[in-house]
């Protein structure tokens, strides 16, 4: 088993004194994202990172469709990978996007196992529950993107690209996500695109208990400021920190300010 979920998510481990950060990606993406912040943190940190299985190096077939149509399954990867390691508790996980949801279930499966969240971009619900609740979206135009998908997949990555990089069509970053969402088989990022855009785990959040940054981006088509302030408000061990940081991917465009951000964080949790 060990073996076979290293292999099957393309675990890699950066050798490194403890604590653990374990590196989880969001929709379309791969731990290659993340190469702008494990630089920082070589000396202080063991990293290890993952791709959710369908995504990036992972194993394909081992892609189950009833598993993966919800976070649940993702969140099966995330614990599949610490128990793989050996990891039995102490794990600093950082979570972009989706992966912040997956994040928050599984410390609520497994609490002793996590020691701090970091959630870049988060969003619980991208739909939109007015008055209540702005998650960004309204259900018909995440539809409507799904719809995309099945008629122009290329089309679709290289209109999203652009909307979560905020860089324009020709930006550098705009151009490693549509490469990702392109390299991504159609139909697994389709299932993968239905439980990242249609969950909804607002509900979960105060029943997490492990300790929370939350990393919210100033301008964010994906998830606007209202929504790292609902975080904040409903997940009672929480630090929100607004970077200024246009698009969705800041741990890409302004890793710096993300790196920061964490350390600081880490030497004063609360």
């Amino acid at each position: 088993m060990t073996s076979n979920v290293l292999v099957r998510n393309n675990v890699k481990v950066l050798d490194g004194a403890s604590p653990v950060l374990l590196y989880a990606h969001g929709f379309g993406c791969n731990q290659n994202m993340w190469d702008r912040l494990t630089p920082a943190f070589k000396s202080s940190h063991q990293q290890v990172l993952f791709d959710y299985v369908g995504c990036g190096q992972s194993d394909v077939s081992a892609f189950d469709l009833g598993k993966y149509s919800s976070l649940n399954g993702y969140c099966q990867d995330v614990l599949d990978v610490c128990d793989a390691l050996d990891l039995k508790g102490g794990v600093i996980f950082v979570g972009h996007s989706v992966s912040c949801s997956v994040g928050l279930l599984a410390s609520i499966a497994r609490p002793e196992l996590f020691a701090k969240l970091v959630l870049i971009g988060p969003n619980p619900c991208f739909v939109n529950h007015a008055p209540e609740y702005v998650g960004g979206f309204e259900k018909k135009d995440l539809e409507g993107l799904l719809d995309l998908m099945d008629q122009n997949y290329i089309g679709w990555a290289n209109y999203l690209a652009p909307v979560v990089s905020a860089q324009g069509e020709s930006g550098a970053i705009t151009t490693e996500l549509s490469d990702s969402f392109c390299s991504t088989d159609p139909q697994v990022a389709k299932v993968f695109a239905r439980a990242t855009f249609f969950s909804d785990n607002r509900a979960d959040l105060l029943k997490v208990t492990v300790p929370c940054l939350i990393l919210q981006h100033r301008s964010d088509t994906l998830a606007p400021v209202s929504v790292g302030e609902y975080l904040h408000s409903h997940l009672t061990r929480s630090r929100l920190k607004v970077l200024e940081v246009h698009g969705h991917c800041s741990h890409m465009s302004e890793p710096k300010l993300v790196i920061d951000a964490m350390r600081t964080w880490f030497v004063s949790p609360t």
